[in-house]
């Protein structure tokens, strides 16, 4: 059973890739069962900034007729297929706004909520009977569908199932995302006019990646029903994103980390 454990990392612009738990076997009279997660997170106040905000979050994979519903907090997703080691379907969530910033970037013009939305695929390698020693590689693709930015946003992600027991995972991940032109000027752009309001120099960035990240999550079981969930991860801004003037206000660094209580049924 596969749970995104920290998902409001999606809402910040933080593509992360699925991580498993060992959960319970599939029920004999075929009624749902999955893996449910409330907690707390740390992430990025906007994309490019220096500071963090802390969020609630409420996570959980659902099975049930067929179908793996994934909730991430601020985002959704549906698995569609029926191998498991393939995975794929449709995707939907938010991109945290950009307002009330300090310095220079808050005399920016504000940024509201975004709603992206897309697909994914994702294909399982190797591992034993639990996933252990598995190497889950996963391709996702949203575009904005609220008319904040236009953008479109692809990230390649790949996490290895380093430990999967009864009681205790531990999975190690990576991913990259690159970005249109759109998104690029929308978050790190500067227009002439708002340089003279804001003092900071134009600039027009154009498409390409966005960034490069790694991430740790793990999961302890005290029970058959109850655990908990922890993620520490960062990724580094790379290209005309690095270079932008927002970025060099705020940093390069984008760190994210978070915690839960897991209830598996």
């Amino acid at each position: 059973m596969r749970i995104l454990l920290f998902p409001i990392l999606l809402a910040s612009g933080i593509a992360l890739p699925c991580v498993s738990a060992h959960a319970q076997e599939a029920p004999a009279d075929g009624s749902p069962h999955g893996v449910v997660a409330v907690g707390v997170g740390v992430v990025p106040e906007y994309d490019g900034a220096k500071d963090v905000r802390a969020l609630p979050f409420m996570s959980g994979n659902v099975s049930w007729g067929g179908v793996n519903l994934e909730l991430r907090g601020a985002g959704l997703r549906a698995d569609l297929a029926s191998d498991p080691r393939l995975s794929i379907g449709p995707v939907i969530g938010i991109r945290l706004p950009r307002n009330d910033a300090d310095g220079p970037v808050g005399l920016l013009p504000e940024i509201d909520t975004a709603i992206e939305a897309g697909g994914f695929i994702g294909y399982r390698f190797g591992g034993d009977e639990r996933g252990q020693g598995s190497l889950q590689m996963e391709l996702s693709v949203v575009h904005d569908v609220s008319g904040v930015h236009d953008g479109l946003l692809a990230t390649a992600s790949a996490s290895y199932a380093a430990i999967r027991s009864s009681t205790f995972s531990l999975a190690l991940d990576a991913q990259t995302t690159w970005v249109n032109a759109d998104y690029a000027r929308t978050y790190f752009g500067v227009t002439p006019a708002a340089a003279a309001a804001s003092g900071l120099p134009a600039y027009r960035p154009d498409s390409g990646i966005r960034d490069v990240g790694v991430g740790v999550t793990a999961a302890y079981w005290f029970s058959e029903r109850f655990g908990v969930t922890g993620r520490v991860g960062a990724n580094y801004l790379v290209g005309d994103i690095a270079d932008s003037p927002v970025t060099d206000e705020g940093r390069r660094w984008q760190p994210a980390a978070g915690i839960a209580v897991a209830y598996r049924f």
